[in-house]
């Protein structure tokens, strides 16, 4: 745990040396949980979001876009419940003063459980080789067994304390588990009291006639608000979806663990409308869609788990997350839900609006159920940043950094470097740069030896490099230097457009992502 600690101090110093995350008026010692994205930073946030639009979107003719208000009608939060009922449960350490998420706390404390698992998975993954069968150990061996009846023990009983509103019940479990305060080890906590999480605003000329607003807590009621704005101006057809990204705000308790958890974070969300009683058949469909999206980014097959609840949202009749391996241990990246007609029966009630399908092929009108695929943005961001980061042993005397982010999702593309800032190189490089810069996000190093300049763009997470010398200006051909591999290659100029751009192709990746 200690080494994983370090790591992510480490992934946290090299997104601000390197210009990729910022925290928010950091002249001013920051604002706790709001982070501001550098030159890196948006350009990989902005591939992100492209990628994640053009799979689904300008791939699905059924799925359309949407970009709703960040302001609503406050009678859209009663409607979807989270005035009564968007809470966070809350509690204090008397000695450290530090306060917490009472539910995060114990499903830390189940997550400590589940590494003892996964440890007795790997000592046997190592024992028995190709003959290993991980179900049938997990279900077998005797210690396993133990852990995993008392890791659902506890989120069984965390579970109804937090639906059946028993705060009472909560700080017992917690104090039974003996779960200590992460910063002074001390077991002394106050009792858990609920905290609602919506940012409050106002709307009006005067304070004498504002009215009460909320800055939205989350992306998907502009989507079902508008169902039917989309589905008649669009002419759409079950099934069908909405996708929108956007920022939301959450007055977090505990905003920590860097961008995972802020107050101010950014969602991609697609909402699906069914037929009633097709919705499993389209959860397991997206389900895996969405498995595929994550696949074609290559962080890793073993840094993700599906984790399916047990435990339903009062909305929903089936959920999962997508979990990845944070430096911090495996959380939830994205969740696909199959929310049944809840929302949109909602909207119906408060608003007195009819929000229905009629289906030609049923011949009757139908509020539909809605499949929801919801990834975190930040999150997607961070998962990235700490995969691709590595210490890697170049030789007997040298280590390097590099970024390995996906050649197509990566901030900068190519860097051009001439050898000598004089004998006509860096017009030469400039020539590069003008040829390549209308497709590909292009950058110029002329500063420090070649060497150091590659060592900087690895750091950067840069995939190409080219290099511009005496020989170029002989016979217009450049050295083309791979970031992960390190290997180098003379290549003619007149080729260089079609060999780059061809590696760092999002094209190519959603052309992959169809075959996966």
């Amino acid at each position: 745990m200690a080494k994983k600690q370090d790591f992510f101090k480490q992934v946290i110093g090299h997104a601000k040396e390197y210009g990729y995350i910022f925290s928010s008026s950091e002249i001013y010692d920051g604002l706790s949980a709001v982070y501001d994205y550098g030159h890196n930073g948006v350009e990989l946030k902005n591939n992100i979001k492209t990628y994640w639009w053009k799979s689904m979107v300008q791939l699905h003719r059924e799925i359309v876009g949407l970009d709703a208000a960040i302001l609503m009608h406050p009678k859209t939060w009663k409607a979807s419940g989270h005035v009564d009922a968007f809470n966070d449960p809350l509690i204090d350490n008397k000695d450290s003063k530090k306060r917490y998420r009472a539910d995060v706390l114990v499903e830390d404390h189940v997550e400590k459980i589940d590494q003892k698992v996964q440890k007795e998975i790997k000592k046997a993954r190592k024992r028995f080789g190709d003959d290993f069968d991980e179900d049938q150990f997990v279900s077998t061996h005797p210690r396993v067994v133990k852990y995993k009846e008392q890791m659902k023990e506890i989120i069984d009983r965390m579970t109804d304390a937090l639906e059946n509103n028993q705060l009472a019940d909560l700080k017992q479990l917690i104090e039974q588990l003996g779960i200590a305060c992460p910063v002074s080890g001390s077991k002394n906590w106050t009792d858990v009291r609920q905290f609602n999480l919506m940012f409050g605003t106002k709307l009006g000329a005067s304070s004498d006639t504002a009215s009460d607003l909320y800055l939205r807590p989350e992306t998907a009621q502009g989507i079902f608000v508008n169902f039917s704005n989309v589905q008649k101006t669009g002419r759409m057809k079950i099934p069908f979806g909405i996708a929108q990204i956007g920022k939301a705000f959450r007055n977090e308790i505990v905003a920590r663990q860097f961008i995972f958890r802020q107050r101010e974070f950014e969602q991609m969300e697609m909402q699906y409308f069914v037929r009633p009683g097709d919705e499993m058949k389209w959860f397991d469909h997206w389900k895996a869609q969405r498995k595929k999206w994550h696949d074609v980014m290559g962080l890793g097959n073993e840094n993700y788990r599906f984790h399916d609840h047990d435990q339903l949202a009062h909305y929903a009749n089936a959920a999962t997350d997508i979990e990845f391996d944070f430096p911090f241990g495996f959380k939830e990246l994205e969740g696909i839900h199959s929310r049944t007609d809840f929302d949109l029966k909602a909207h119906e009630e408060y608003s007195g609006k009819k929000l229905q399908f009629y289906d030609p092929e049923l011949e009757k009108s139908y509020v539909p159920y809605v499949i929801e695929t919801s990834i975190g943005l930040d999150r997607m961001f961070l998962a990235v940043l700490s995969a691709a980061l590595k210490e890697e042993q170049v030789d007997e005397k040298n280590t390097r950094t590099v970024l390995k982010i996906p050649a197509f999702l990566a901030p900068v593309k190519v860097a051009v470097l001439p050898l000598l800032k004089k004998d006509g190189l860096p017009e030469l490089a400039n020539e590069i740069i003008k040829e390549l810069q209308w497709e590909t996000q292009v950058t110029y190093d002329d500063k420090d030896a070649v060497g150091r300049r590659y060592r900087r763009q690895d750091a950067v997470g840069t995939p190409y490099c080219i290099t511009v010398d005496h020989q170029s200006l002989e016979d217009r051909t450049v050295t083309l230097r791979d970031r992960d591999s390190m290997e180098q290659k003379r290549v003619a100029m007149s080729e260089l457009r079609s060999v780059v751009l061809d590696k760092v192709s999002m094209i190519r990746a959603l052309k992959e992502l169809e075959q996966v």
